[in-house]
């Protein structure tokens, strides 16, 4: 028995090993993008990279500026002779000062700031609530009559046509981005919240996932709301829905995250700088003339930090509603 437990106790250490050690692996690319929006540019670019930034001297000027020290040349205990960036102090000619006008910092919080008032985000931001909340409350209500109908209801080529939406998840969106840009402009949609939401109002996914939860609703419940007098109509919004808290949840928080990282699409049909969203804003940040590492990362990372407060508040109801749909007929 105590072999039987120790053997037990191993493989439970060793699951647990693998799963910490894998999510360690997931997490390593948000551990980096937060590491580099806190280093200056000339440590981005350094090689080897550092994961943890390393102390940086500054010189502070006497107009408030701030000039990065780009090389220590020679020091004593009294002086610095450095490399500096920024006009104030010479460019990146060699400037022998004393200690005293340096300070040291390790992480550069003010590449935060620096990004945020680079680009309007407070504007990004409202036009990216806002398209997200609108398309999440079209896609709950338009895949739960949508999956209701596949689920409950018989009707001529309903397996077929449930496949033909499926099928549709194949598609690569290049493939239709021409004819549905050309769709929006005839009726006059580009540049406008029309052409961000409309499109994206019915989702597949959304569909099948709530199809597989509500095929798993016992059918008695339905033939006792129909003695009571109830209709499909009737059951779905006051039976189905409640029941389906959980799937509901998932398909609202895939729905928010594929509005939050379009890139693409809003590119395409808004010209408009009030139209932008979040993903248009971090492209500013990598142009032809070179890519700020450090402030985009900066970007990035308060653009990202919403859905991940989201998706940890909302894991439970994932897993709840994988665990009950089963994916499965």
């Amino acid at each position: 028995m105590s072999t039987h437990k120790s053997l037990h106790y191993l493989t439970q250490a060793s699951i647990h090993a693998i799963l910490i050690f894998g999510a360690f692996i997931m997490l390593l690319p948000f551990l980096w993008m937060v590491s580099t929006s806190l280093k200056s540019p000339t440590e981005v670019l350094a090689f080897p990279p550092k994961f943890i930034p390393q102390k940086k001297l500054y010189y502070l000027a006497e107009d408030g500026t701030s000039s990065q020290v780009i090389e220590v040349l020679e020091e004593t205990p009294e002086t610095l002779t450095v490399r500096l960036m920024g006009s104030s102090v010479g460019g990146m000619a060699p400037q022998t000062l004393p200690r005293t006008s340096f300070t040291e910092r390790r992480f550069l919080w003010d590449n935060y700031v620096k990004a945020w008032n680079t680009v309007d985000f407070p504007r990004y931001y409202l036009n990216t609530i806002f398209v997200a909340l609108t398309v999440m409350f079209a896609v709950l209500f338009t895949s739960s009559i949508a999956a209701y109908a596949f689920a409950r209801m018989h009707f001529f080529g309903r397996d077929n046509l449930f496949m033909l939406f499926l099928s549709m998840m194949m598609v690569p969106m290049p493939v239709y981005l021409v004819p549905t840009y050309l769709i929006l402009s005839w009726f006059h949609w580009i540049d406008t919240y029309y052409a961000l939401i409309v499109p994206w109002m019915a989702h597949v996914f959304s569909i099948f996932l709530l199809r597989q939860h509500f095929k798993t609703i016992p059918k008695d419940l339905y033939d006792a709301a129909v003695m009571d007098g109830c209709t499909h109509w009737t059951f779905l919004w006051k039976i189905v829905m409640p029941l389906s808290k959980s799937v509901l949840v998932t398909v609202a928080l895939f729905s928010i995250i594929g509005s939050w990282n379009s890139f693409m699409w809003p590119l395409i049909v808004t010209h408009r700088d009030e139209l932008r969203v979040l993903q248009v804003g971090l492209s500013y940040f990598s142009q032809e003339n070179g890519t700020k590492h450090e402030l985009l990362m900066a970007a990035s990372t308060f653009c990202i930090a919403p859905l991940l407060v989201l998706f940890f508040l909302a894991q439970k109801q994932i897993i709840a509603s994988f665990a009950r749909s089963g994916l499965k007929d």
